[in-house]
């Protein structure tokens, strides 16, 4: 078997040494090609060329950005299941969602060792991934589709992000706390916490105005704080399309209301109330806003938006499990 290993040198959880003894381990069992990205964007590329050669499979040594990225370059010409190499992932961010969500260890040395039973298991499953894309006629019919693996927003959500990722740059850690004081600061800095700008149209339904959040989750849960799991859509697979989280007011006492929902959510339930609309398993859908809001995928922030058209597209690529 030929493998390509990816291999973000910055991911938060695991050290020089730990990726020796992952590298070791993985190069005992394949050919093994070890490449640390160098710049961003640097594991889209080696996603794109491994989808254009003889690799059999593409390995993730990093966090959920690390994942987009590659998963962003092996499709790059669409979803080919039995043709595109097989994905398998090892965590090494704060959050790891996906890998999480797929059901793997946390930690990357587990995860290794259930990687490599997966394998001479012949363990892998096809999951289904969204796909966003500017929409024809709205001034951001030009942007580039791209696709995330678990989730996507518009709005409130994404603004923490973009929080984030600024203080990252400075210098910061990406930690939970960190999340949860930018998440506070957001709020009290959204100019249209009690009218949303948001609308969200899909074939054959009323449209669903006034949103002030849009949470598009291609999995549950939604995302973890520390080893707590967060579901905005219970529903939400890698099995069915794609499932909407929508609030149609921020202020504080619905903030509180549905903040402490989300904290105490399950498998079971979700956030709900009547300024909470929750749609399961879309295929196709739209999200307008009057005003540009900020966009995030898988936890990367990529600028504002006025109109995102959405795509859930199942059976998109083979994933080791």
């Amino acid at each position: 078997m030929r493998a390509l290993l990816v291999v973000n040198p910055a991911a938060t959880t695991t050290s020089a040494r730990t990726r020796d003894v992952l590298i070791h381990a993985l190069a005992s069992e394949m050919k093994l090609d070890p490449v640390t990205t160098e710049y961003r964007g640097h594991a889209r590329d080696l996603g794109r060329q491994a989808a254009d050669e003889d690799v059999d499979l593409v390995i993730t040594l990093g966090g959920d950005g690390t994942i987009n990225e590659v998963v962003n370059g092996l499709l790059h010409e669409g979803p080919d299941p039995d043709r595109l190499p097989r994905l398998a992932v090892v965590p090494g961010g704060s959050t790891n969602v996906f890998a999480r969500a797929l059901g793997l260890p946390n930690d990357a040395v587990e995860a290794t060792g259930a990687l490599l039973d997966a394998l001479r298991q012949g363990s892998e499953r096809t999951v289904g991934l969204g796909l966003a894309a500017g929409t024809p006629g709205s001034e951001d019919e030009g942007v580039p589709a791209r696709w995330f693996t678990f989730n996507a927003g518009l709005g409130f959500d994404a603004g923490v992000v973009g929080r984030v990722e600024q203080h990252r740059e400075r210098g910061k850690r990406s930690t939970h706390s960190l999340y949860l004081r930018q998440a506070i600061r957001q709020f009290l800095g959204e100019p249209h916490r009690r009218q949303g700008t948001i609308t969200l149209e899909r074939p054959g339904a009323d449209p669903v105005t006034d949103l002030v959040l849009s949470i598009v989750c291609n999995t549950s849960p939604w995302t973890y704080l520390g080893n707590r799991p967060v579901y905005a859509s219970p529903k939400a697979s890698f099995d069915k399309g794609l499932d909407v989280l929508g609030l149609s007011r921020m202020s504080t006492a619905s903030v509180a209301r549905y903040g402490t929902q989300l904290l105490t959510s399950s498998p079971e339930r979700g956030p709900h109330g009547k300024h909470a609309t929750s749609l399961h398993d879309l295929t196709d859908f739209t999200l307008h806003s009057k005003v540009p809001l900020p966009l995030q995928m898988d936890g990367d922030h990529l600028g504002l938006r006025t109109s995102v058209t959405f795509t859930g597209v199942r059976r998109a690529l083979r994933v080791i499990v």
